[in-house]
C-alpha cells in the first residue's frame, strides 16, 4: 500500500470515528496540494458538509486533527476554507523510497484476466509508410504497452489494406510504365518502388483530367456525360463559381501584413496554418476579430475543395486511366491469373519494405489480418441483421440501417449488386477478431477523419447484440502537419518514414558531436546511440501531445537536448547511469535503508515517483500515452533540479550520500519504465 492508499484508508477511518460516516477508502479523492500552500495532498470536504450538517472548514479542521493524532503519515495539516492540506512526515517519504526501490517493475499491476486487442498501423500496400503512419504506429504500440502494464493481456494487430482501387492504380501504372523495373534494378525498397508508381498513376490521371475539367468549367459537354451527370456537374460548377467570388472578396479584405497584425513570427504558408498558429496565441479584441475573418476564408477554402472533389469524382471516372484501373479491380475480384500474379508480386515487395521500416522503428505485431481475406466477411451479418429487422432493404436491393433515432443518419451496409462496402467488411472483421481471441476490449487506432465511421460501426454492432460491442473504442488522433503544409501521398509530397528517421539520425549525430562526449564510443555504439536519440526525439514529440490534437511537427525542435523533448529525458537517464556506475566502482551500497533529514526538493521528487503506478492506470483508462510522456518529463526535470541542488558524492554525511544515490536509482528506474511504455530506449551513456 502506497502513501495515497494509506491516506485514503486513514481518511475513511477518520470520517467513521469523528462523524460516524461510513465510506469506502477508494472514494476518498486526493489532489496534489497547490504550491502556494504547505502540504503534499489535499482532501476536499465540501461534498461531506451537507451530509454531516457542518461547515466544510469545520469538517476539515476536525478531520485534520484526527489524522495528525492517529496517522503516522501526517505530520501536520492546514485548512483553507473546506480544503484540508496534509503535510506528510519526512520519515514516510523516506520509507516510501525504500519500499519502491526493490520492486522488480514499478507500476506494473497483476493480471486483470481481461484481453484487449489494439489494432494499429493498417497501411495501404500502394505506398511506403510516412509521417502520419508514424504517429499511428507509435500511438498503437505505446497504448498496447501501457495497457499491458495495467494488467491487460494485449494482442497487437495490424489490418493491412492490400486490395481495392488504390492498389490497382499502382499496379496499372507499373504494368504500363515500369518496363520490368524491380526493387533490385531500381535500387529502391519495395514499398518505395510501388509508391513511385502510385504517384505516376495520379500524375497520368491529372493529365487526362485537365481537358475534361476545362470542358466542364466552360460548360461544354462533349458527350462523356449523360444528362443526369451533366446536371450534377453544372450545379457543382455554379456553386464553385459563387464560392470563388466570395473567396476573392474575403481575401481582398484581409490586410497585407496579416501575420504581423496577428502577432505571428515566422508565418507558415497557407491561411489554415496561420489560423492554427494564431489560435496558440493570446489575442486582443482586434486580433480576435481578424482571426474570425481569417477563419471565414479558411471555411470557404474547405468548401471549394469539397466541390472540386465532387466534380473530380464524376469526371475522373470518364478517363481511360481510371476505367482501366476499375477494370483491373474487377479482374482481381474474378481471380484473373495475370492480375493476381502482379498483385502478389507488388504486395510482396511492399511487405519486404514495411518489414524493414517496422524493424527500424521498433514496431511488431502479434497478428496480421489482410483486407483481401476479410473484405467479403460481414455479408452473413447483413443477412442476420435483415432477419432481425436491424437493417432494411431499399427498392434497388441495397441494404441500409436507419440510425436517425441515435442522432446519426441512414447508412449503407450492402450495395444493390450485393458487393460490400467498408462497413460490411469492418463488421465481419470485428466478428473474426472476437472469434480468434475472445477479446474483452478492442481498440482501433485510426485518424480523426474516421470518427463518424466508427461511431456508426459500434452502434450497428450494439444493435446486433454483439457481446463485444461495449468494449469497442476508437482511439482517434489528429493529423501531423509540417511547417510547409499538409502531406499528400498521391502528389508525392509526403514525408517518407525512412527518410525522416534517417534525417533525425543525422541531426542526432550533429547535436551529439557538438557536446563532444562520445570519443570513447565505437562506430557501432555511436550508430546505435544516434538511432536511439532519433527515435526518442521522434516518438516523444508525437506522443507528448494529446492524441486528439493535430500536431505541427518540427524536426529541429524535437531533437533539442533541453526542454520538453525525448533527448532531454534520455540525457537525464544517461547522467543517472553515470552516477550509479561511479557508486558501483566505489562499492557504495545504497539499497539498505537509512534515516536522514530530507529537503523539500527530495520530498517532491519522492512524491512524484510514487505517483507512477497511478499515472499508468490513468493513462490506460484514457488511452493517452501523452500522460506518461509528460510525466516522464516532469520526473527528469525534477531530478535535474534535485541533482543541481543536492550534492551526491559530496553530501554532508555517508548516510545522506547513500539516500541520494537510492533516490537517483529510483528516478532512473521510473524514467526507464516510463520511456519503455512509450517505446523509447534510453542510453546508458551519452
Amino acid at each position: 500500500m502506497n502513501i495515497e492508499q494509506s491516506l485514503q484508508a486513514a481518511i475513511a477511518q477518520g470520517l467513521m470515528d469523528c462523524f460516524g460516516l461510513q465510506a469506502a477508502a477508494e472514494e476518498m479523492v486526493l489532489q496534489a496540494t497547490k504550491k502556494e500552500f504547505e502540504g503534499a495532498y489535499t482532501f476536499v470536504t465540501f461534498g461531506y458538509s451537507k451530509q454531516l450538517r457542518q461547515r466544510p472548514d469545520a469538517v476539515a479542521e476536525q478531520l485534520g486533527a484526527y489524522l495528525k493524532t492517529n496517522s503516522a503519515l501526517v505530520a501536520d495539516y492546514n485548512v483553507v476554507n473546506g480544503f484540508l492540506n496534509l503535510v506528510i512526515s519526512p520519515e514516510a517519504w523516506v520509507n516510501t523510497l525504500y519500499a519502491l526501490l526493490p520492486q522488480p517493475r514499478i507500476g506494473v499491476v497483476p493480471a486483470k484476466g481481461q484481453r484487449v486487442m489494439v489494432e494499429f498501423s493498417s497501411p495501404n500496400t500502394n505506398k511506403p509508410l510516412h509521417l502520419g503512419h508514424l504517429r499511428n504506429n507509435f500511438l498503437g504500440d505505446s497504448i498496447a504497452r501501457i495497457l499491458a502494464a495495467d494488467g491487460y493481456e494485449v494482442v497487437k494487430a495490424n489490418l493491412v489494406n492490400d486490395r481495392g482501387i488504390h492498389i490497382c492504380k499502382s499496379m496499372l501504372a507499373y504494368q504500363r510504365l515500369a518496363q520490368g523495373e524491380t526493387p533490385q534494378s531500381a535500387g529502391l525498397k519495395g514499398d518505395k518502388l510501388v509508391g513511385k508508381y502510385y504517384v505516376k498513376f495520379e500524375q497520368s490521371l491529372r493529365e487526362a483530367l485537365k481537358p475534361i475539367l476545362e470542358d466542364i468549367a466552360e460548360g461544354r459537354n462533349t458527350g462523356l456525360f449523360n444528362a443526369q451527370e451533366w446536371e450534377q456537374l453544372q450545379t457543382h460548377q455554379q456553386k464553385l463559381n459563387d464560392l470563388d467570388q466570395a473567396y476573392q472578396r474575403d481575401v481582398a479584405a484581409l490586410p497585407a501584413d496579416l501575420a504581423t497584425q496577428l502577432g505571428i513570427e515566422d508565418a507558415p504558408e497557407g491561411y489554415k496554418n496561420l489560423v492554427r498558429a494564431a489560435e496558440q496565441l493570446s489575442l486582443n479584441a482586434e486580433q480576435k476579430e481578424l482571426l474570425k475573418q481569417l477563419k471565414k476564408v479558411v471555411s470557404i477554402e474547405q468548401k471549394i475543395a469539397e466541390v472540386k472533389g465532387a466534380i473530380k469524382e464524376i469526371a475522373q471516372n470518364k478517363t481511360e486511366w481510371m476505367q482501366a484501373a476499375q477494370a483491373m479491380l474487377r479482374q482481381w475480384e474474378e481471380g484473373h491469373p495475370e492480375t493476381v500474379a502482379l498483385w502478389k508480386q507488388m504486395n510482396g515487395w511492399v511487405y519486404e519494405g514495411f518489414a524493414q521500416t517496422y524493424q527500424t522503428i521498433g514496431i511488431s505485431f502479434d497478428k496480421v489480418y489482410y483486407e483481401s481475406d476479410t473484405y467479403l466477411l460481414g455479408k452473413d451479418i447483413v443477412a442476420e441483421g435483415l432477419e432481425k429487422g436491424v437493417f432494411f432493404r431499399k427498392d434497388d436491393q441495397s441494404v441500409w440501417i436507419d440510425l436517425s433515432a441515435d442522432k446519426l443518419d441512414e447508412k449503407l451496409v450492402l450495395r444493390g449488386d450485393g458487393t460490400s462496402v467498408y462497413i460490411t467488411q469492418d463488421m465481419g472483421t470485428a466478428e473474426l477478431k472476437y472469434q480468434d481471441y475472445g477479446v474483452d476490449k478492442s481498440v482501433y487506432v485510426v485518424g480523426s477523419e474516421q470518427e463518424y465511421h466508427f461511431t456508426v460501426l459500434f452502434k450497428i454492432l450494439e444493435k446486433l447484440g454483439r457481446p463485444y460491442a461495449q468494449g469497442l473504442y476508437h482511439l482517434s488522433y489528429g493529423m501531423v502537419d509540417l511547417p510547409s503544409g499538409k502531406m499528400k501521398s498521391r502528389e508525392g509530397t509526403v514525408v517518407d518514414a525512412d527518410d525522416l528517421v534517417q534525417e533525425m539520425v543525422n541531426t542526432a549525430a550533429e547535436r551529439t558531436a557538438e557536446l563532444g562526449k562520445v570519443a570513447d564510443f565505437s562506430p557501432e555504439a555511436l550508430q546505435k546511440l544516434y538511432l536511439q536519440l532519433a527515435l526518442g526525439a521522434l516518438k516523444y514529440f508525437l506522443l507528448r501531445v494529446d492524441p486528439k490534437k493535430r500536431i505541427l511537427f518540427n524536426p529541429q525542435e524535437s531533437i533539442d537536448f533541453q526542454g520538453n523533448t525525448g533527448p532531454f529525458i534520455q540525457y537525464t537517464y544517461a547522467r543517472i547511469s553515470a552516477l550509479l556506475r561511479k557508486a558501483t566502482q566505489d562499492q557504495t551500497d545504497y539499497q539498505a535503508p537509512v534515516s536522514v533529514v530530507i529537503s523539500d526538493t527530495e520530498q517532491a521528487l519522492i512524491q512524484l515517483l510514487s505517483a507512477f503506478p497511478a499515472k499508468i492506470s490513468e493513462s490506460a483508462a484514457a488511452y493517452a500515452p501523452s500522460l506518461i510522456a509528460n510525466y516522464a518529463y516532469e520526473v527528469a526535470k525534477t531530478y535535474n533540479h534535485f541533482y543541481h541542488e543536492s550534492p551526491i558524492f559530496k553530501a554532508e554525511s555517508a548516510e545522506l550520500m547513500r539516500f541520494r544515490l537510492a533516490l537517483t536509482a529510483l528516478s532512473g528506474r521510473v524514467i526507464y519504465e516510463a520511456m519503455t511504455l512509450l517505446g523509447i530506449g534510453v542510453p546508458e551513456q551519452m
